[in-house]
Formats: structure tokens, C-alpha cells, sequence
């Protein structure tokens, strides 16, 4: 990992990264991968599996268990079915009205205002349906499966199948090489940009300085989503309701798209419909980027148990209930990844809970404010550009493996 300084522990330390508080997370992880030794006999990371007969670190494999039995002691995994039908009605009226505006104002470029706001309600129309598929809403399996259909599908116009495909992925091995799919870009992999650097100096200045291009991707991430979401559901892969899917994601993006140049000119109906698909995708990638970038990579070989694999590779962003509502609750990360299920509104609760859970175990808990952490996303964007290079990573030192990971 490129010159990582993920924030320390506690709220206060964690808006200034330190590289004190970089080695604090590395030794976290060697650690973990060590099974306690943080250097073990002969390297800092351990080859993948466990010699038959070896038992699993009995603290390790039980702090996830603990952890969980005082998360339902204190009853915050209980649903909140009230809340999230509050939510769906407020965002399926807002829809409504911004449709009646729309037609209402007519053809004239003030539209692309209510473009932007057509992304704002239909992002946070996104984080709903992620929360009905993570099964916070409902108790049942096939209440939850359906509301995420029609959000997902029917008001965002993205494939819920193929999100859950990529996200459950994601959550299962956050931020570690080969497995996590949201961290299979160059930009974001160490070392992947070895052969590019060596081209020229203006090359080198060039990746050196990438995190420039960091915004105006993000811009694009409306347009490749749909995409990627159109081609899984046309694919041959499988996808859960795939004629359900199509049907939903047609009527949603044909009505939109036709809506759009039933009342403007062709010109200003392709505007609004970029302007919509940028700001959704600005929007919602700035929302997931600050979350993990930045955080520890993990190699491919090493495997960490559950607690730690998702406190380490994650951070939190202060901001109070206003931040919660603009990013949909995922500025509990941490929360969010240990307890996927748990309803949005109970994550505020559970937080306190687990930083001083983390404390006691000596897990750092990477808590930050909005600025810093935007500003550790492009560290480290530049850093990969670079070729930088995290100890924890090293080749030299991931050649001398050897004892048994964790789980």
C-alpha cells in the first residue's frame, strides 16, 4: 500500500493522520495476520491457511462473538420498519413532485437544476436499496428482496442482482487484492502502475499527480455503473428475478430518457440526462470512495479474522445525524461492515460501542472528519502513482511467509 496514514484511534486523533498512526494499523495487521507474534519467527505476514491440528487464536476467533453478543444485548439489531417506511414515503413523494416540476417548468435550461436534484433524491433513493438488501428493512428474506427490486431497480434503474453480486464480495474481504472488486482499478493497487512509470518522466510526474483526475471520475461513475449493471443483467451470468430486472430497469430508464425529450429539445434533454448521471455518480462515488480508500490493502495471501478484517480496512466520518443522512448512514463504516444487517438508524448507537470494543483490544478504530479523509484518498491515490509501498506489502518481506493465519 502507497505511504497509507490512516487515522488513530478515537475521534480527536483521528482528524490529523500521523505516520505514528500509520504503524499503529500495519502493526494491527501484522499482528493479526501473525496470530498475535507481529513479526512471527522470520516475517511480518503469514502464508494463507492453517497446518492441520493447529487451532485458531481462541481470543481472535472469539472477539467477533463478543462483540455480537453485546450488540443484541443491547437490542440494536431489532428493525426499525417505521423509519424505513417514513423514508420510502418521503423519497417516493419527492420523486413525484420533482416530476410534476419538471414538466411544469418546460423546456429552458433551469433544468439542469432539477437534474441535480433528480440525482440527490435518487441517490439517496440508492442507499434505501442497499439497506433493504443488506435485509435491515424487513424480517423476511422476500419482503426485503422485493423492496430492494423496486428501489433499486424501478426508481434508481440499476440492477439489484448485479450489485449484489459486486457488494457482497466487497464486504466479505474488504480492501484485499484478488477478492475485493472495488479496488480492481490501477489506481487504487499498489504496484500496478510499475511498467507505466518507466515510460518517461512525464509519465512518472503524470502519476505522480493522478489524484487531479480523482473528481472527474467520479463525474463518469453515474454512466459506468448503469452500464455495468446492464451488462450483467443481459449477460449470461446468473441473476436472481432477471426478467423481473430487466422489465423494472427498461420502464425506469425508458421513462426517464423519453419523459426527458417528451419536454425538452433533444439538445437540453441529452444535458439533463448527463447532468443527472454525473452528479448521481459524484455523489455516490465520493460517498463509497472516502469509506476504504486509503485504508490498508490487504495481499492476497494473507486472511484475517472477521473482527479485524473489516475495523482495519475501514474508517467512520464525524458529522452527527447531517453527515448520517448525506451519506446514508455509511459514514458508519466500521459499524456497517461488522453488522451489515443492522438497521441504519441503530448504527449511530452502536458506534460508541464499538470504538471503546476496539480499545480494549487494541484494534485501531479510524475515526475521522470529511476533509481529512478526502484528503488521505488523494495521498493516496498519488501515492500508488508514485510507487509508494507499504511494509505490510512487501514483496521481500511476503516471501519469507510462513506459521498460519487466523481463520
Amino acid at each position: 500500500m502507497s505511504n497509507l496514514k490512516p487515522a488513530a484511534s478515537g475521534e480527536d486523533a483521528a482528524s490529523t493522520p500521523t505516520d505514528g498512526v500509520a504503524v499503529t494499523v500495519r502493526s494491527a495487521l501484522e499482528t493479526a495476520a501473525g496470530d498475535g507474534d507481529p513479526r512471527g519467527s522470520t516475517g511480518a505476514i503469514r502464508r494463507t491457511g492453517r497446518p492441520p491440528g493447529q487451532p485458531r487464536s481462541p481470543r481472535q476467533s472469539t472477539d467477533f462473538a463478543e462483540l455480537s453478543a453485546q450488540i443484541r444485548g443491547a437490542g440494536l439489531l431489532r428493525r426499525r420498519r417505521v423509519s424505513y417506511w417514513v423514508r420510502f414515503g418521503i423519497i417516493t413523494i419527492a420523486l413525484a413532485a420533482l416530476v410534476v416540476l419538471f414538466v411544469r417548468v418546460g423546456d429552458t435550461w433551469w433544468q439542469m437544476i432539477t437534474a441535480g436534484i433528480f440525482a440527490i433524491v435518487l441517490t439517496q433513493a440508492g442507499f434505501l436499496g442497499h439497506d433493504a438488501a443488506h435485509r435491515q428493512v424487513f424480517q423476511s428474506s422476500h419482503w426485503n428482496n422485493w423492496a430492494s427490486l423496486v428501489i433499486g431497480d424501478l426508481f434508481v434503474g440499476m440492477s439489484v442482482g448485479w450489485w449484489n453480486n459486486k457488494h457482497n464480495r466487497h464486504h466479505a474481504n474488504p480492501n484485499r487484492i484478488g477478492y475485493d472488486p472495488d479496488i480492481n482499478i490501477p489506481v487504487v493497487q499498489p504496484d500496478s502502475l510499475v511498467e507505466l512509470r518507466r515510460r518517461s518522466r512525464l509519465v512518472e510526474w503524470t502519476l505522480a499527480h493522478q489524484s487531479v483526475g480523482f473528481v472527474p471520475f467520479l463525474f463518469l461513475q453515474g454512466l459506468i455503473l448503469h452500464i455495468q449493471s446492464l451488462q450483467r443483467v443481459f449477460g449470461r451470468a446468473d441473476v436472481p428475478h432477471r426478467h423481473v430486472e430487466i422489465g423494472l430497469i427498461l420502464l425506469r430508464l425508458g421513462g426517464f430518457t423519453g419523459l426527458a425529450f417528451l419536454v425538452l429539445s433533444p439538445g437540453r434533454a441529452a444535458a439533463f440526462i448527463g447532468v443527472q448521471l454525473a452528479v448521481f455518480g459524484f455523489y455516490l462515488g465520493a460517498v463509497f470512495a472516502i469509506n476504504h480508500m486509503g485504508m490498508p490493502i490487504v495481499p492476497k495471501s494473507v486472511k484475517l479474522d472477521f473482527f479485524r478484517r473489516q475495523v482495519l480496512t475501514a474508517r467512520d466520518i464525524r458529522g452527527g445525524r447531517l453527515m448520517s443522512f448525506a451519506m446514508g448512514g455509511l459514514n458508519y463504516q466500521i459499524e456497517h461492515h461488522l453488522f451489515p444487517s443492522m438497521p441504519r438508524p441503530q448504527l449511530r448507537r452502536a458506534a460508541p460501542l464499538i470504538q471503546a470494543y476496539c480499545a480494549e483490544r487494541d484494534v485501531p478504530y479510524t475515526r475521522t472528519g470529511l476533509r481529512e479523509a478526502f484528503r488521505s484518498v488523494t495521498e493516496y491515490i498519488d501515492g500508488v502513482g508514485l510507487g509508494r509501498q507499504d511494509p505490510f506489502e512487501c514483496p521481500m518481506i511476503a516471501a519469507r511467509q510462513v506459521g498460519a493465519p487466523v481463520d
